[in-house]
C-alpha cells in the first residue's frame, strides 16, 4: 500500500526519500510531484525492501537491518556509510534502476551483498 507523506520526511526523515514499513511503501513526493523515472525508480527500491521483508517474515528484517548497521559502525564506518553497506540497502540502490528486476530477483536475494 503506498502513501506520500510530506510531513513525515520534513519533520523526522529529513535526509530520506521514502521508506518500507510492511505493509506500507510511504514517499516523500507523489508521482506528480517529480520526474516519472525518478519516482519510478524511488518506487522500486522501496518495493525491493518490501519483498526483504517478507522473505524475512518482516519481524526478522529490523533486527537484522539493525544487526548490519551496528555492525557497519563498530567497524568505523559514517552513519551514511554504514547505512549503505547494509546488505538490504546495497541490493536496493544496485537494482533500483533495473524497473523488471523484481520480476528476476532470486528469494534472499540480498544475502551476496554481505
Amino acid at each position: 500500500m503506498l502513501f506520500i507523506s510530506h510531513f513525515l520526511f520534513e519533520k523526522f526523515l529529513k535526509t530520506y526519500s521514502g521508506i518500507t514499513l510492511f505493509p506500507f511503501i510511504i514517499l516523500k513526493h507523489g508521482k506528480n510531484e517529480i520526474p516519472e523515472y525518478d519516482f519510478n525508480v524511488l518506487f522500486n527500491h522501496e518495493k525491493i525492501h518490501f519483498y526483504q521483508q517478507l522473505e524475512t517474515l518482516i519481524v526478522f528484517f529490523y533486527p537484522l537491518y539493525l544487526f548490519f548497521y551496528i555492525k557497519n559502525r563498530l567497524k568505523g564506518m559514517t552513519h551514511f556509510s554504514a547505512y549503505q553497506n547494509i546488505p538490504f540497502e546495497k541490493e536496493s540502490y544496485e537494482k533500483e534502476r533495473d524497473l523488471s528486476y523484481l520480476k528476476s530477483r532470486k528469494f534472499w536475494a540480498w544475502r551476496k551483498y554481505f
